[in-house]
Formats: structure tokens, sequence, C-alpha cells
């Protein structure tokens, strides 16, 4: 699928740019895009170093295996071929969560690690599995309970409801997030899917998970072993986590009274969100280990060991995808869209103002960002265009950069019938924001 969709993206880019005098604008483009892709990768190693660390005192404490026994019954009705003790149920948890809560440099390298615990269970490595196709849909509908970034660019360009779009971005990401599922699902019952799928591998042939406190061996392909049974928790580190989390609460609460001071309640609280979830969820896992008696420091640092080998081996990929987007727009592709589609999508209550963003954002999120802030900017942030803009951006994810670097993680050529259901998902959010958005503020 992808190889078909970049061999067409690429040659029809060169016509489009021959046929509109845009060749200097290409040629640079081209060059410029693989520099970016390289410089994107490059950027995500400190991230993924960091929070692969961080799964990997995760496992070690044994947080992994507890949250995968939380949603066991619902993990194991979607991800049948998972075991319910794979390291990969709590992962793509972290993951979900991470992006449902606006985290998305956080939600990366857990998604990465979710991919190459699937990857384990996958008989026929290069061909995406059922499971990575159904974790990747439910990944890029980019369900979102709190769409802090676009809230903040709002409030920015001078919103008297900034936090407008948040009931708009549940329905939307929502409803995209069923369709995404429901898609990845059917179509991998379908004949021409189902031929492709990698047979499943036995349960007994899966690689028993070392327990903790033992003497770590080298793990191929900087795999991390989750750890069979958890350490007990020390009772003086348990009070000492208490004393902490009850004086950062404190303090929490006291920054947010002091924003109530000079804000209304619901930029208080996004201002919150914003700024101490991060840190909380950091210092959440390292508190956690450390209770558990794990060597934090040591964990963490052989985790980090996995962020350069992943960013290594995503660079080709991000190349290669980057290139063909980075062609496409400067050849003109971006603009006949919106010119063949305008007069569609206007019938079902899209302006023709809004088609920019839902293109583009499958495609770039720094382009269909800065294109909707300009969207804001000069319709006014609280118009129907800038509500439906808000939320078109707020309920999709960017589909292509999200399959080139998870699938680039481990090797994964063959996606099968995972690119159509994301693409999917991403049309079902599209039309779920234009629905509401006309329904509340039309």
């Amino acid at each position: 699928m992808l190889n078909g969709l970049f061999v067409s993206v690429a040659l029809a880019s060169v016509l489009l740019a021959a046929a509109t005098g845009r060749m200097e604008e290409l040629t640079g483009s081209i060059l410029t895009s693989a520099r970016s892709a390289v410089d994107l990768a490059i950027g995500l190693v400190g991230v993924m170093a960091f929070f692969l660390g961080l799964m990997r005192v995760a496992e070690n404490g044994g947080l992994m295996a507890t949250i995968a026994r939380l949603v066991r019954p619902v993990m194991r009705r979607l991800f049948p071929d998972v075991p319910d003790d794979s390291p990969a149920i709590s992962a793509m948890i972290l993951n979900i969560a991470a992006n449902m809560m606006g985290l998305g440099n956080a939600a990366t390298p857990f998604g990465i690690k979710a991919i190459q615990e699937l990857d384990k269970l996958n008989s026929r490595p290069g061909t995406a599995t059922n499971a990575m196709a159904l974790f990747l849909a439910i990944n890029t509908a980019g369900l979102a309970v709190l769409p802090s970034g676009m809230i903040g660019v709002r409030a920015s360009l001078g919103s008297e409801d900034a936090a407008g779009i948040f009931f708009p971005t549940w329905f939307a990401s929502g409803s995209a997030t069923i369709v995404g599922i429901t898609a990845a699902i059917l179509l991998s019952r379908a004949g021409r899917y189902r031929r492709t799928a990698p047979p499943p591998v036995e349960a007994a042939t899966t690689r028993a998970p070392e327990p903790a406190g033992t003497q770590e061996t080298p793990v191929p392909d900087g795999a991390a072993a989750g750890p069979e049974a958890a350490p007990e928790p020390s009772p003086r580190r348990v009070w000492v986590a208490r004393a902490f989390w009850i004086g950062l609460l404190a303090l929490a609460l006291r920054d947010f009274v002091a924003r109530l001071a000079t804000e209304p309640a619901l930029d208080a609280f996004r201002g919150m969100t914003s700024f101490w979830m991060l840190p909380a969820l950091v210092s959440g896992l390292v508190l956690y280990g450390w209770v558990r008696r794990v060597r934090v420091y040591d964990s963490v640092v052989e985790g980090a060991k996995q962020g350069f080998d992943v960013a290594l081996r995503i660079i080709p990929f991000l190349v290669a995808i980057l290139v063909a987007i980075g062609m496409f727009r400067a050849a003109g592709g971006i603009d006949a869209l919106v010119t063949v589609l305008g007069p569609i999508t206007a019938l079902i209550g899209m302006p023709a103002e809004v088609l920019p963003i839902a293109v583009l954002r499958p495609l770039s999120g720094s382009g269909s960002l800065g294109v909707a802030a300009e969207t804001l900017q000069t319709y006014g942030p609280d118009s129907l265009i800038g509500y439906l803009a808000s939320t078109v951006y707020g309920s999709t994810e960017t589909t292509f950069y999200t399959l080139a670097v998870y699938f680039g993680a481990v090797g994964v050529r063959n996606t099968r019938h995972t690119l159509p259901s994301c693409l999917l998902a991403d049309v079902a959010g599209i039309l779920a924001a234009t629905f509401i958005v006309n329904l509340l503020f039309g």
C-alpha cells in the first residue's frame, strides 16, 4: 500500500509541478524535506531515549504487568492474538493514555515500545499483524480528552471560549476511534488481507520474562524483558512516596488557586494540565521504581539505549514519506485537492477555508498547525470556521508520519490493511467534527 502510494505521489507531483511551472519549488522541496526528515529523527532521539528508559523502570518494577491485568478484559477482546501477560498490552495503554491527555512527546516512545513488543509475536517479520494494524488505527484516530495544544492556540489568539472545543473534539475523535477499530477488524477478515496475515505465534514459544532484581542479560535488538514477579515495595519508601505526593498536590493546589485569581477556571485548569502533567508522569514512574527497589538510574540508562537504535532505524522511512509529502505540497497538490473537493465538502457544511487543514492533518502535523493558526487568525477563533478548524485539527492524527515512525522502528514494509483503516478513521473524524460543530455553533 505505501509502496504504491509513494510511487503515485512522487510521479504525480513531478507532472503537476511541470504543468504549473513549479519545478524550482519542487526541486528545493526534495532537498529540504530530506534534510528535515533526518533533523526530525535526530530530534526524537532524546525524547525516545528518556521515555524508553522510564518504560524499563516501569517494567522492572512490575507496573506494566499491573496495568495489563487491569485492562485485560477489554484488551483480550480487541487483541485476542496478544497474550495477556505481554508487555505490549501495558505499553499500548500508556501510549493511548498519553495521546488522550495531549502528551504527544511521551506517547511516541510508548507506542514504539508497544510495536516492538507486538513484533516479538510476529511470525512473519516485515509484515504487519492484525494487532499492529488495530493498534495504529486506534493511535492515529487521535482520541483526545484534553486537546490542550489547540486550546492554547485559541487562547493566544484572543478567544473568549478557548475551551469550547472540548466536547466537539471528544465527539469527533471518539467517532474516529470507533470507525478505526471497526475498519481494522473488518478489513482483517477480507480475503486479500486475510491471506497475507502472519500465522499466530504459539504462546509457548514466546520468551518468558526474567525475574526482577536478577542480573540482566543482553537481549537482542534492544528489547527489554519484563519482570515475572514484581519486587515487594519497601514500607519506608512507600511512606516517603506518599509524603512526596501530598507535598506535590499541595503545591499544585496553590498554583491552581493563584491562577484562578487572574484566569477563568477552565483556562486555569488547562494551564495546570499543560505544565504539570508531564512532570507528574516522570516523577510517578521514578518513584514507583524506587519504591519497588528497582535500580532506577541503571534501568533508565539501559532502556535509553533503545532510543538511539530506533532513531537510526526510522530515518529511511521518514525520509521517504516526508519527501513525498513535501513534493506534493510544493507541486501544488494540496491546492488542487482543495479546488476539486471544495464544492463537495460545502454540501456537508465544511467551508472551503477549513479543507486545507483536513487534507494536511494526516500528512503533516506542523504544516496543518500552521494553516490552522492562520485560519483562526484570519476568521477569528470563535467563528464557525474557527471552531471547525480547531476541532478538525484536534480530531485526527498525522497518519503517515505515525506509520513511518512506528513501522520503521520494526522494519515493517507490508502494512496490509493498516493504512486504509487509519484513513477511514481520519475521514470519520473530519465528518464528525463537521457535524457536531455545525450542530452546536452553526
